[in-house]
């Protein structure tokens, strides 16, 4: 936790601080959860006075509680325990795919509240349907949320290029969209619903990077790379323990890299990209499962069970992963890497044939620190990186977008 002890600065600098200290604490019982008083005052540095001066704006503005702690910190009182107020204040996350579409109501603390899944034969739906269904899930969390409470924003998920200045989806080849105003389109379905909130939108493995690395199986690494696939493949990276967003914010599209230059035609239009020959057809095809109604999760059950040409399948998957990771491991050298999507049912099946590929050639040294996971969320990864990203306002200025509420503040 970073925090700043207040000194001899001038008004505008004593007022930044304090925005930086009540982020600080917000931060933290957001994503630790209830914390003492005493332990907030040991992990920052600052006095207990200063502590408890944060607090009591934070329990102000309606964001936290305190009530007394069983826990002691020395003689006399029990420390006041300090707990997010997740039924209070709420986000509306959105994962939206290629064949379906997550919604959820997100406490502050990470809690979901909420949800609804719609899943559906895959198709070239347009984002006029897609938006149909937001706002019919959107109507219906809101509906059920504790009367009085207040949404900080939206958060969207998306396998697309993301323009990070205003959430145009410039590029989602599987969903067959150019250019689509999601974060417009997104915020105007909440307003009419009656929520005037800020809507965010990132790539989906960005988004699943950053839930693994705030909570999953990426907490307390500094570099992280998440790993997803499904149709298209692609990466969420945290390098430093910040997002590694490049320039326009299109880092991260492994899928496109070429990996076999006479292989099948991309969506993209390149020929031999990796997603062609590690995504969800690749691996159907290889099972013999073209135009059957068949999930990748069946052909990788068929080849627990020892159905042959289904083994066979997922072992040839398991080369060009090798390949591909491989790639991914010299050039960014990454401590962990979480693999998400399809991954988390093929991966634990070509583990050995892939890290031992992975031993037998190609620069060492990165390749022996990395450690290969699988997602501590499991399937909702990017549904809680939505959230989290639609928290990020408040927990950077928790009273200048939430205001006073209560206490004469």
């Amino acid at each position: 936790m970073t925090a700043v002890a207040p000194g001899t600065t001038t008004a505008g600098g004593q007022d930044r601080v304090r925005t930086r200290n009540l982020s600080a604490l917000l931060r933290h019982v957001h994503v630790h959860g209830p914390t003492t008083r005493a332990e907030l005052t040991a992990l920052t540095g600052l006095n207990r006075s200063t502590i408890g001066a944060l607090t009591t704006e934070l329990t102000n503005a309606e964001l936290v509680c305190e009530e007394p702690s069983a826990a002691r910190a020395g003689a006399g009182r029990p420390s006041l325990l300090v707990t997010p107020r997740g039924n209070q204040n709420y986000v509306l996350a959105f994962d939206i795919g290629v064949d379906y579409l997550f919604a959820a109501r997100v406490g502050l603390g990470g809690q979901v509240l909420d949800r609804r899944d719609l899943y559906r034969p895959r198709g070239e739906y347009p984002l006029s349907d897609v938006l149909g269904h937001v706002r019919r899930f959107a109507s219906e969390l809101i509906a059920g949320a504790r009367p009085g409470s207040w949404c900080a924003g939206g958060g969207v998920a998306i396998p697309a290029l993301v323009r990070h200045a205003d959430g145009l989806a410039r590029d989602a080849p599987n969903l067959v969209w150019q250019d689509a105003p999601l974060q417009a389109e997104i915020a105007d379905v909440l307003a009419g619903l009656g929520l005037r909130a800020p809507v965010h939108i990132r790539n989906d493995a960005d988004l699943g990077a950053l839930a693994e690395h705030l909570r999953g199986a990426g907490r307390g690494s500094d570099f992280v790379v998440y790993l997803t696939g499904e149709v298209g493949v692609g990466a969420g990276i945290i390098n430093n323990g910040r997002p590694l967003n490049g320039f326009g914010g299109y880092s991260g599209e492994i899928g496109h890299t070429v990996v076999n230059p006479t292989g099948r035609l991309c969506s993209c239009g390149l020929r031999g990209c990796w997603e062609t020959e590690v995504g969800e057809k690749a691996i159907l095809d290889a099972a013999g499962r073209q135009g059957a109604r068949t999930t990748v999760a069946e052909v990788v059950a068929a080849a627990r069970a020892g159905d042959g040409r289904s083994v066979a399948a997922v072992r040839h998957i398991g080369g060009w992963l090798a390949i591909g990771i491989g790639n991914l491991v010299s050039i960014l050298n990454p401590e962990v890497v979480i693999m998400g999507g399809m991954f988390r049912e093929i991966f634990p099946l070509v583990r050995d044939q892939v890290l031992s590929a992975l031993g037998t050639g190609g620069l060492q040294p990165p390749r022996q620190d990395v450690r290969f996971v699988l997602p501590g969320l499991g399937a909702d990864s990017t549904l809680l990186g939505a959230a989290e990203l639609a928290f990020a306002p408040l927990l950077d200025d928790p009273l200048g977008v939430r205001g006073p509420v209560r206490g004469g503040m």
